[in-house]
């Protein structure tokens, strides 16, 4: 798919989010005079063409109130970790839940997930609910605590900031 004029507005207008409003297409079509429904569809094509990977929401969880994050990483059995990273990333403590490849002898975690919390003790009871689902799955577990936000930005298009 080739960007046309419209799609670089709608992408320039929704490069640092969506606005926080009951009908956030609706708001954007109205900057762009356009209908809300050419909205919808040219975010739709551009997403299944894949120049937007995803629309999602990206909390600033310090904001929030939760102002302590931790990085949980979990050595769980292979054949496993699929099913129970689906279960982790459903718990409403965890924004994040993904796979990632092992890089042993170091570093034998293959399952990640960013736990929120208000202090290092809820995060960690948080943490102890986690072990509890994944059980004798996993083999050890880390946790690598955030010190600072360092990304919550949207798409940004070529040569444009």
């Amino acid at each position: 798919m080739t960007l046309d004029a419209t799609d670089r507005r709608i992408l320039k207008a929704t490069a640092s989010g969506l606005p926080l409003t009951p009908h956030p297409f609706e708001e954007v079509a109205r900057w762009l005079f356009l209908p809300e429904g050419e909205v919808i569809a040219r975010m739709q094509a551009m997403q299944d063409d894949g120049i937007i990977r995803r629309v999602a929401v990206a909390p600033n969880h310090y904001a929030l109130g939760l102002a302590t994050n931790g990085m949980s990483v979990w050595d769980v059995a292979d054949v496993q970790a699929e099913a129970l990273g689906a279960q982790v990333g459903a718990l409403p403590f965890v924004s994040h839940c993904y796979l990632r490849p092992r890089a042993l002898p170091d570093w034998p975690y293959n399952l990640f997930a960013m736990l929120h919390g208000r202090s290092r003790g809820e995060v960690e009871a948080k943490r102890a609910e986690v072990a509890a689902l994944l059980g004798a799955a996993c083999r050890s577990n880390e946790i690598l605590y955030s010190t600072r936000i360092l990304k919550k930005t949207g798409m940004r298009l070529a040569g444009e900031g």
